[in-house]
């Protein structure tokens, strides 16, 4: 161990499991303080551990993306505030501005300073999405905004807890500035009160095993981390992988395009290409991105290593200033979480996946897009009471996972970005916000088409109950034109997403589905303010998974059971997997003419080829699910077995390219012009090799890999 003091390796490993029951006990406090459902149940939160100069010690989990945007925010009280006002003993800092460090303005940072006999040793650092922050429109997402002064309470650092007292004074200053101070200064509690108890519990493992020890472990784990990053690095072949995706705003996209380099031990994401800013809050700031790429980084690359400095150290980013990943002030932020930064999440994930997806040893770890869409949803209003409230409804926490190399994506699975993330039920909903939920449930077809299908989605509908007055709902969403759930390796992306406001609805009918939702007037609506009366109706649909591999190459069991289950309808069924059902069961003949009349569509031919995959033996060097390189350097669809493409040309460049209608890959999917799916398909067999989005003129995405290791 190449640490100063020698630790032995049982006190090694009793000292790393007490740091990591140091990060679940200050979560719990975390939860069990707060009384916001989007912290308590939703799980929208973070806590971790940092070293004495902001390095990160021990990642916590919830959401990924802020262990590394809250190290810069510690190391910026570090650089900034050390000589004035200072950093005391039991002193804590605020900090919620984008430019500096957070991710957008209600996601505010709780900074304490950890002390043990009289000098600093490290700091505890956490973070919830608060109530209410100030801005334009309640609740801190603000689609009303077109800059950052609109976007409410932003401070880059201030003392709210001095030598251990509260700052009445900063306090009150803040929450006489939002909407809800009761429940907003709950927040502020749950915080303190959880940096608290990891301060407690740092002070008993400094007491029991010395300062130097624990250093030395926390130190040797940064070490370890870099080393099996960078090993796991080495073991994926060097070249470049691109994705991009597309932010539908009113009015107007934008784009986020990334290429991820892999050369050697290191790994950079360089962001050229993406949109300017725009005047929109979906932008954000540097640190954001930068935490972004890191939320899928954790769980996809790093699942089994210690989430702390070392594994940032071999990653670097290239993020052009003045675009949508990396906004210059005062361009509006506060819509960033749901908004760029989801898609680099979805990004990352995808380039990683496709990574993986290019090694023998770890192909089974690739997966497709998880929760593509924040589907968010913000209500506010006065209860019956008089009283008023801000709630963000938790449905946006569900999810539905991509699917993956040998499986599946769960269905409401979750998301990449937040491993513990959860939605409460409708009762406890209902017991914090005025309102009555008419039905909440899986939507068939959601799911994106694949050899392995990504996880459904759900779709929910509620209507005011028990207001003192009308219901504002704040719409922030995107995914209503571009899919965002993009599938991989020919897998076709997840269903997009639907809002809709129904006014003097139906709800004394308990319509149960969106197709039994009525109204005297429909209204699709995605983005702004508007306001429910009692009997009209909010609708909102979320996103599927996207889907791994060729639909047509998907068992026909799998396909039967999804009809059974409701998961898949059957005309999808037949249209999109050729699957050909009859008296309850998969009919193999008729599904193998199917999907013979499938593989002679997209080749313009027809096609005589066998049902099932040919054996073809492998060379070593994969490209993708379908694809490998040969030793002479040409590309071999390893589905039919032929090769094509000469030696280092891009093999899309050689392969069959369609444009298809997005509403290509099943129902509830974009059926407009203005998005398409671009497939790549085998010039032989037809099997579906890619599918890239693309908006007006934009081409295919090429994919290079230089060397296998």
């Amino acid at each position: 161990m190449a640490t100063a003091v020698h630790v032995d390796p049982v006190t090694f490993e009793i000292v790393r499991h007490k740091l990591y029951n140091v990060m679940d006990e200050t979560i719990i406090a975390l939860e069990n303080v707060s009384g916001s459902p989007i912290t308590n149940e939703g799980h929208d939160l973070m806590a971790s551990l940092y070293k004495a100069d902001g390095g990160l010690m021990v990642g916590g989990v919830g959401f990924l993306h802020h262990l590394t945007s809250a190290a810069q925010a510690v190391k910026h009280i570090i650089a900034d505030y050390s000589e004035n006002p200072g950093i005391f003993e039991d002193d804590v800092y605020f900090l919620n501005d984008s430019y500096t460090a957070a991710l957008h303005p209600p996601d505010v940072y709780i900074i304490s300073p950890i002390h043990y006999e009289g000098e600093l040793r490290g700091f505890v650092a956490n973070f919830v999405h608060v109530t209410d922050i100030g801005a334009i429109d309640p609740g801190g997402f603000s689609p009303s905004a077109r800059d950052n002064y609109q976007e409410g309470f932003q401070t880059k650092g201030l003392k709210i807890v001095e030598r251990g007292r509260m700052r009445k004074d900063v306090v009150e200053t803040f929450l006489n500035m939002v909407r809800d101070p009761g429940m907003t200064q709950l927040d502020l509690k749950s915080q303190l009160a959880a940096n608290h108890v990891a301060k407690e519990r740092m002070k008993e493992l400094y007491r029991d095993y010395g300062v130097d020890v624990v250093d030395a472990v926390s130190e040797e784990l940064i070490r370890q981390s870099e080393q099996l990053v960078r090993e796991r690095l080495l073991e994926i072949p060097d070249g470049r992988w691109r994705a991009r995706e597309y932010i539908d705003m009113p009015g107007a996209n934008a784009k986020v395009e990334v290429t991820a380099i892999k050369e050697g031990d290191t790994l950079t994401y360089d962001f050229t290409g993406s949109s300017p800013q725009t005047e929109l809050g979906v932008n954000c700031a540097y640190w954001a991105t930068w935490g972004g790429l890191f939320a899928p980084i954790f769980p996809l690359l790093a699942w089994d290593v210690t989430w702390n400095e070392g594994v940032t150290h071999p990653i670097r980013m290239v993020a052009p200033e003045g675009t949508v990943v990396n906004c210059r002030r005062p361009a509006p932020i506060s819509i960033a979480t749901v908004g760029t930064i989801q898609i680099v999440n979805n990004l990352s994930t995808l380039l990683i996946s496709k990574m993986l997806g290019a090694t023998e040893k770890y192909r089974d770890r690739a997966t497709a897009v998880w929760h593509g869409s924040h589907a968010h949803v913000e209500t506010h209003g006065l209860t019956a009471d008089g009283e008023f409230f801000v709630a963000p409804l938790t449905d946006t926490f569900c999810g539905a996972a991509g699917a993956r190399a040998f499986a599946d994506g769960v269905d409401l699975g979750g998301e990449i970005p937040n491993v513990v993330s959860r939605w409460a039920n409708v009762e406890s909903q209902e017991l914090n916000t005025p309102l009555v939920y008419l039905y909440r449930r899986a939507v068939p077809d959601s799911g994106g088409p694949g050899k392995y299908r990504g996880g459904v989605c759900h779709e929910y509908a509620f209507t005011p109950n028990r207001t003192g007055g009308p219901m504002g709902v704040v719409l922030f969403g995107k995914g209503t034109r571009a899919p965002m759930s993009l599938g991989i390796f020919g897998g076709y992306p997840g269903c997009n997403v639907g809002y809709s406001t129904f006014r003097r609805g139906n709800p004394h009918e308990l319509p149960t589905s969106l197709e039994t939702t009525t109204g005297e007037e429909r209204i699709d609506q995605f983005w702004g303010h508007i306001e429910l009366e009692e009997g009209d109706i909010q609708y909102v649909r979320f996103m599927g998974g996207g889907g791994y591999g060729d639909p047509i190459d998907r068992e026909l069991d799998r396909v039967l059971e999804d009809v059974l289950r409701g998961l898949v309808t059957r005309e999808a069924a037949e249209a999109i997997y050729g699957v050909v059902l009859a008296d309850g069961a998969a009919d193999p003949v008729a599904t193998a003419e199917r999907r013979r009349a499938i593989r002679a569509e997209r080749l313009g031919r027809d096609v005589d080829l066998p049902d099932v995959r040919a054996a073809v033996p492998p060379t070593g060097m994969p490209v993708s699910e379908y694809l490998q390189r040969t030793p002479g350097g040409t590309t071999q669809c390893t589905w039919c077995g032929a090769e094509f493409g000469p030696a280092g040309a891009d093999w899309k460049d050689h392969a069959l390219l369609r444009r298809v209608p997005v509403a290509a890959a099943g129902p509830l999917r974009n059926e407009s012009d203005e998005f398409v799916l671009l497939e790549a398909c085998c010039p032989s067999c037809a099997t579906l090799l890619d599918v890239d989005l693309a908006a007006g003129d934009d081409g295919p995405l090429h994919d290079r890999i230089e060397r296998w290791p």
